[in-house]
């Protein structure tokens, strides 16, 4: 007997094979590969977990620093052709982290420097400056508080204290000098305006010696996390989430549209800079030696100018028989309180090696019984002290030391460094 055996159409057969596969797969756990995929929980690794957990925690607390300044677009043609100014909004960004309940944020003092009026706090008044939360909340208006361009650090809180995000979480300060080269990094913040952006990494090396917005040197902290512009203010953390750097300068490779961008080093102020400058921001107005520096003229000073022994060659300092590290008295001020103490400044140009050096004056080893050995360490000192305060200076001239007390009065005389 013939039996008619029918051919199913190809189409048929294809869903039945799609069938087939999608319930062998349900019954045995494997992909359309083939291949068993791993348990998602198990499956991450301790340091994926231990990132996950601090992002998780932290990540609220970073915000999106937003700068906008309204001004007058210049006429490139000049005025011989009549056209009209038109308002031109320049814009920039970076990165802040919420340190309190009420809410206060630090970030960088160059990221808001140019809304601000000179050698002040106060807002331009054409400038804005705004947070945005991770959240995707409305932009909150911020004040500045105070800052300190030292350690390019400034202090924010919010126009309207409700606006802060319930559950945020301030960050935790750590102790940044125990850090050892090698600990694991995490670097989040606003890189380019991509908000909330995290990248990991290593402490490259600590205490690299870079100059900051207030022309200060501060010992950084050097990552290789990817840090690009924007990120500039933003938190950098340990693998307890505690904060151990401010994430501020790059050495720049090349970014998107011909931007620098990340080379895989980048640099930190040490959480332990903000802890010590965090007083001075608290009570408002520009502090630390820069914002000194501004009021200078109005202030009591030495009346000297000066120089480290740093800049002059070994061989010129042992032709000249002098001390291997000090202070180098340039000038002094007719009738000013170095000169009224009895200091001299050079007496005579020495040649060594074809190059010209001062010579023959006093060299400050010691102010109050500290050793300085860069201009900072005794501009800082003096900026410190009020009209009428005395210093004792411990002097070197021609192989003899010496202590000198010098009382501190306001030199009218402005050619000098102190």
């Amino acid at each position: 007997m013939n039996r008619t055996i029918r051919i199913p159409s190809i189409g048929a057969m294809l869903m039945l094979v799609v069938v087939l596969i999608t319930v062998s797969a349900q019954i045995s756990g494997v992909s359309a590969q083939g291949v068993t995929p791993l348990n998602e929980h198990t499956a991450l690794l301790e340091n994926e977990r231990n990132t996950i957990d601090i992002i998780e925690r932290f990540g609220s607390s970073v915000v999106a620093v937003n700068v906008e300044i309204l001004g007058e677009r210049l006429n490139p043609f000049g005025d011989q052709f009549n056209l009209p100014n038109q308002p031109e909004l320049r814009q920039g960004s970076g990165s802040g982290f919420v340190i309190d309940e009420r809410g206060r944020m630090i970030t960088n003092f160059h990221v808001i420097q140019g809304a601000l009026e000179s050698n002040s706090v106060t807002l331009l008044e054409n400038a804005t400056i705004s947070v945005s939360f991770p959240d995707g909340s409305v932009e909150a208006e911020v004040r500045v508080v105070g800052a300190n361009p030292d350690n390019d650090l400034a202090l924010l809180e919010l126009v309207d204290p409700d606006a802060l995000p319930a559950g945020t979480v301030p960050l935790l300060f750590a102790d940044s000098s125990g850090l050892r080269v090698g600990q694991k990094v995490i670097a989040i913040g606003n890189p380019f305006g991509l908000q909330s952006t995290v990248t990991t990494g290593i402490v490259s090396a600590v205490g690299r010696e870079l100059t900051s917005v207030g022309q200060i040197e501060i010992p950084m902290i050097q990552t290789d996390a990817a840090i690009n512009p924007g990120n500039s203010g933003g938190p950098l953390l340990n693998s307890s989430g505690e904060l151990i750097g401010i994430n501020t300068a790059i050495i720049p490779g090349q970014g998107l549209g011909g931007r620098p961008g990340n080379l895989g080093i980048g640099f930190a102020v040490p959480v332990d800079l903000l802890a010590d400058s965090l007083a001075g921001l608290e009570s408002g107005g520009l502090t630390g030696l820069a914002a000194a520096r501004a009021t200078i003229l109005e202030r009591p000073r030495l009346g000297i100018g000066i120089a480290s022994l740093r800049g002059v060659p070994e061989a010129v300092r042992s032709s000249l028989d002098l001390p291997t590290s000090g202070i180098v008295i340039t000038s002094v001020v007719p009738d000013g309180p170095a000169d009224r103490a009895g200091i001299i400044g050079p007496q005579f140009d020495a040649e060594v090696g074809g190059q010209t050096f001062p010579a023959g004056g006093d060299i400050i080893l010691e102010v109050e019984g500290e050793v300085v050995e860069d201009n900072v360490d005794i501009i800082d000192i003096v900026l410190s002290k009020q009209v009428g305060d005395s210093l004792t200076l411990t002097v070197w001239r021609g192989g003899d030391t010496r202590d000198v007390t010098v009382e501190l009065f306001v030199v009218d005389e402005p050619a000098t460094e102190n």
